[in-house]
């Protein structure tokens, strides 16, 4: 074991930031910072790019870790440029040395005082290279599985767009599609085991034992802090938290077209989120939405082809978890 300081120097210093409002979509070089996309935007600057690649780049308030092998900027705020003091050192396996390593999180501070006592494994250069090569293979099997997972996700948006897209058929507002109620109680009601479904404004579902509901419904998340709302569907005995939005067509349609409309415009809703360090939607501005009504036999094409799509998730994302799951597993026996 080796301390963090032993093995690498804090070069931010050397390294140019880009204030995000200057970042552009395409450019010559690219800017990361501390967000969670590898590439946050683009510049066309020269002056300060830094060249000195690989380099490690940590998120000082997020706690994310990046390995960079190409010319870069940094982002303006809250990032530390990483280099190793080792000669020849490998950078891809002090990447995912950093990656596992156990930092608190303390809120929206400062992470790199927690960094700086971490221990790092240091074997010799032929056994990390060994160590790069598994992890490096199975985390592009990670990656083509969440390809995998977006292309579906663009086939049944394609799909949308052929059978639905400028067709002239009618379109209604949220108040003649929708039977509207929420659930009743706190978001502390669940109960492990419980028999019932229990939908937050959480991605996750949780149990409950007594349901309120019994129908068929998708489930609209009314709050979320960063404003990233989901849908979800069910069909039976549920019951949902206060400010989760239980929607029942007014008409005998298909609900897997209104969940994919629904899908298809929580972006919008994102951005229209009221409040501050917890967004929410309100009737108001769901009632401002608009869904395209075609005739039935449409709707039950489209979900017929959602549904054998949904069977290929089921089984992509299956193979996800499971190579996740060894992805894990073995950071933690190399890691410790």
């Amino acid at each position: 074991m080796e301390a963090f300081n032993d093995i690498f120097e804090d070069c931010t210093s050397l390294g140019t930031k880009i204030p995000k409002d200057n970042y552009l979509s395409e450019g010559k070089y690219i800017v990361v910072d501390q967000g969670q996309n590898i590439i946050a935007g683009y510049t066309n600057e020269e002056d300060g790019l830094y060249e000195d690649v690989p380099a490690i780049v940590f998120g000082d308030h997020t706690r994310i870790i990046k390995y960079v092998d190409e010319p870069f900027f940094l982002g303006a705020d809250g990032v530390k440029l990483l280099k190793s003091k080792k000669k020849d050192a490998n950078y891809k396996y002090l990447y995912y040395a950093l990656k596992n390593a156990r930092i608190p999180d303390t809120g929206y501070n400062r992470h790199f005082k927690w960094l700086k006592e971490v221990n790092i494994e240091y074997p010799e250069p032929d056994k990390q290279q060994k160590i790069v090569e598994v992890l490096d293979k199975i985390s592009r099997v990670i990656e083509e599985r969440k390809l995998e997972l977006q292309q579906l996700d663009e086939l049944i948006k394609a799909r949308f767009v052929e059978l639905f897209y400028d067709k002239g058929y009618p379109v209604l507002g949220w108040n003649d599609v929708f039977n509207t109620t929420t659930g009743k109680l706190d978001s502390n009601a669940m109960v492990e085991g419980g028999e019932y479904p229990f939908f937050t404004c959480a991605k996750d579902i949780f149990r409950i034992d007594k349901y309120a509901f019994d129908q068929e419904a998708l489930l609209l998340a009314g709050n979320n802090a960063a404003g990233k709302y989901d849908v979800k569907y069910y069909k039976g005995k549920f019951n949902a938290y206060q400010r989760t939005y239980v929607l029942g067509l007014k008409q005998d349609w298909s609900y897997r077209l209104f969940q994919y409309q629904l899908e298809d415009k929580l972006v919008y809703l994102q951005q229209q989120s009221l409040g501050g360090l917890t967004k929410y939607l309100t009737m108001k501005i769901l009632g401002d939405l608009s869904f395209i009504i075609p005739p039935m036999e449409k709707q039950t094409e489209f979900e017929s082809f959602v549904k054998q799509v949904d069977k290929s998730k089921v089984a992509v994302q299956k193979a996800l978890d499971e190579a996740q799951l060894l992805f894990d597993s073995l950071m933690q026996d190399y890691f410790g």
